[in-house]
């Protein structure tokens, strides 16, 4: 649905033709696909092959039937269709060409929309889903007011993340402390994965969403990434990326459950909340500037454990494959600084 939408966004030729239609008052039933299960349910009209326009496509609204585009929405494939999608298929529309383009998109797996002459709306159906195309100056409205909700987030984000570093320096971490972290990050990406729908819905429209977007997400995902890592208890690129997949698909109900997440993270036996973590430190490496994913890796499977990294000496660093005088220097003094300002911040 997303990428079928972004395919009538404003700016798009596409979306162009259908607010030509609007204009004219007049309704259209429109198949963005030319393959043979669309033929199959074709009867009637004319064959066209003509390269798309917007004009055109207005001039063909005024006829009944339905127009078939090609898959990219290149061209006009044919005009003035009829379609027989299969009336066992289930719909809860009322009129005639909303009930057909319901019926057609749950019979194959093309965009099919609806352009309402009596209440000039455009609704797009794909699947089981439909969505009603909203004005830009509302769909802005919504985008704003998502951006201030995820910037408030992403402040109490920031905040439970660098009370995790101030206790990671200071050997502290509970169990608690990183599912804390996780549910906030979630569902900051669950109000940024929202605002990107109202983004794409708003085509040439929607670049100044983006840009906030974009700034007030920066960093989320790897912080995300790194703190699974950091917690898993085997150190494993695949199980974290299927922790990070199963706390996108859990309801809101059971994120916002502490034991669920932790339960997922695997720790804290037995739901025990307040039993102590030891990170292995790829989340605050990560955090020093210049310093490579692969020499991130090279330490932390060297030493295991934030702690261990923290006491090592530049000479014990440099041994490490990757890592010469200057990098041991750059690993030492970045830590020291982090540690410096992550207490400083949860003690001021």
């Amino acid at each position: 649905m997303i990428e079928a939408l972004g395919a009538i966004a404003p700016g798009r030729p596409l979306r162009d033709g259908l607010d030509r239609i609007l204009q004219a008052n007049k309704g259209a039933l429109i198949l963005v696909g030319d393959g043979p299960e669309v033929l199959s349910i074709c009867s009637g009209g004319f064959l066209l092959d003509a390269e798309f326009s917007p004009q055109r496509m207005a001039e063909l609204a005024k006829m009944d039937g339905a127009i078939i585009l090609a898959s990219d929405a290149s061209r006009i494939a044919r005009a003035n269709v009829h379609l027989v999608p299969s009336p066992n298929v289930a719909t809860s529309e009322t009129g005639t060409r909303h009930r057909t383009a319901e019926r057609v998109a749950r019979s194959i797996d093309v965009p099919v929309i609806a352009v309402s002459e009596d209440l000039a709306v455009i609704t797009m159906y794909r699947g089981d889903a439909k969505h009603a195309l909203d004005s830009v100056a509302r769909l802005l409205g919504r985008g704003n007011q998502a951006l201030q909700t995820l910037e408030r987030y992403r402040v109490r984000l920031d905040s439970v993340t660098n009370n995790l570093s101030a206790l990671e320096v200071e050997d502290l971490v509970t169990v608690r402390d990183v599912v804390t972290v996780l549910q906030r990050a979630e569902m900051v990406r669950r109000i940024a994965e929202e605002i990107e729908g109202y983004v794409v819905e708003l085509g040439t429209d929607g670049r100044l969403v983006l840009l906030q977007l974009e700034e007030l997400m920066a960093g989320v995902e790897d912080e995300r990434r790194h703190v699974v890592r950091d917690y898993l208890p085997e150190d494993d690129q695949a199980r974290a990326d299927d922790v990070v997949a199963s706390l996108g698909s859990l309801a809101t109900d059971r994120l916002l459950a502490p034991q669920v997440v932790a339960g997922i993270l695997g720790a804290g036996e037995g739901g025990d909340l307040e039993s102590g973590l030891q990170p292995r430190g790829y989340r605050l490496l990560a955090r020093i500037p210049r310093l490579a994913e692969s020499t991130i890796t090279a330490i932390v499977v060297r030493y295991g454990s934030l702690q261990k990294v923290m006491r090592a000496e530049a000479g014990d660093l440099e041994a490490i494959q990757g890592v010469d005088a200057g990098g041991a220097r750059t690993v030492k003094d970045g830590l020291a600084r982090l540690a410096e300002s992550s207490i400083l911040d949860r003690y001021s």
